[in-house]
């Protein structure tokens, strides 16, 4: 048996960073999780590409979902994996094979539920929006992705990280009179133009929103500038990208409004090249108060967009919740400390079960 499903959820965590599944390459760790999840449990168990997913039909009132995804960023001279200090140390430790070995241990060890479960492990979340399973799983497989609440397995340090922030991309274009840079008077420069972009970034407050108890901080920044052409040339052309970081209760249309009230009055053009949704916290629904319950109330909002963001759309209530330190992600020396996956693994327990 390759995968022990009924044991150490640590041990189990090991087995998982043990099969490589970079990005597009899950075959093999699916194939091991299904053959697991048929094998050790009475679960509904469906194969969708590279995704597995497995659930209860007991008819409860409620139904929770757990999702993670089994890719990896490519390995970084850090498998198999290694116990160091209490810490195990290898790649996807924390970003996410620990959140989905509490899952998949969770599944197969919790005999009397509360909640319907639904687990959903499923491919290539770590590349494009475009390849993302969850996604896949969405068009194909839909009425698997219903629930009451869903909990995803990324690295939150054992906090409950609620929805996400919104994201979006802008390119702030100005445009000049090419010159020779000896006769600069017969020119425009776009790049000075830029500047005032710059002081309104400089100067900008960023707001604070709360939300379900969630603090949810915006910022907006600029995070590479384009111009020029030779070092006598006065340029017709420059640019900045500008990202927007925004508070779930700001829908995509409202924040790139709110970046043209921002830049208003200057000699520029905005262009969106890029926008994502965030996700509101939903913390108030009963199966999702339930959850921040058993977790003692340990709850901040979610820096960043996640997946949780897609259950959103869904009308689902969604938290980021597992043992991984989000700063240790992708990291050549990623790591998760033990203890975080056994507590993280008793909490999830007392909530299925209360």
């Amino acid at each position: 048996m390759s995968l022990d499903l009924h044991g150490d959820p640590v041990a189990l965590t090991a087995a998982l960073v043990d099969i490589p599944s970079e990005s597009r390459n899950e075959k093999r760790i699916a194939d091991e999780v299904e053959a697991a999840l048929r094998e050790q449990t009475s679960l509904e168990v469906v194969r969708n590409a590279d995704a597995v997913l497995a659930r209860t039909n007991l008819g409860l009132p409620s139904r929770v979902l757990l999702a993670g995804h089994l890719d990896t960023v490519p390995a970084a001279d850090n498998l198999p994996s290694r116990l160091v200090d209490g810490e195990l140390h290898g790649c996807g430790t924390s970003d996410m094979k620990s959140g989905d070995a509490v899952f998949l241990h969770l599944a197969a060890t919790v005999t009397a539920p509360t909640h319907d479960i639904t687990l959903v492990m499923y491919d290539c979340e770590e590349i494009e929006a475009s390849a993302n399973g969850l996604g896949r799983i969405e068009r194909e497989l839909p009425e698997w992705l219903q629930a009451d609440v869903a909990i995803l397995g990324e690295p939150s340090g054992g906090y409950i990280e609620a929805g996400c922030q919104g994201t979006l991309r802008v390119v702030v274009n100005a445009t000049g009179t090419r010159a020779h840079s000896a006769r600069s008077w017969l020119g425009d420069n776009a790049i000075h133009k830029l500047g005032a972009v710059l002081d309104r970034l400089a100067s900008y407050q960023a707001r604070s929103v709360e939300i379900d108890g969630c603090t949810y901080r915006e910022g907006l920044s600029a995070v590479r500038i384009d111009g020029g052409i030779a070092g006598n040339v006065i340029p017709d052309a420059a640019s900045v990208t500008v990202n927007f970081r925004f508070a779930p209760n700001r829908s995509v249309a409202d924040a790139l409004q709110h970046v043209h009230e921002v830049f208003g009055g200057l000699d520029v053009q905005i262009e969106l090249t890029d926008s994502a949704a965030g996700a509101l916290p939903g913390l108030t629904r009963p199966a999702a108060a339930a959850l921040v319950a058993a977790a003692g109330g340990q709850v901040r909002a979610k820096y960043g967009w996640t997946d949780v963001s897609r259950f959103a759309a869904l009308g689902i209530p969604a938290v980021n919740y597992g043992p991984g330190d989000p700063n240790l992600a992708h990291r050549a020396d990623e790591r998760v400390e033990v203890e975080k996956i056994t507590a993280t693994t008793d909490m999830l327990r007392r909530y299925i079960t209360a």
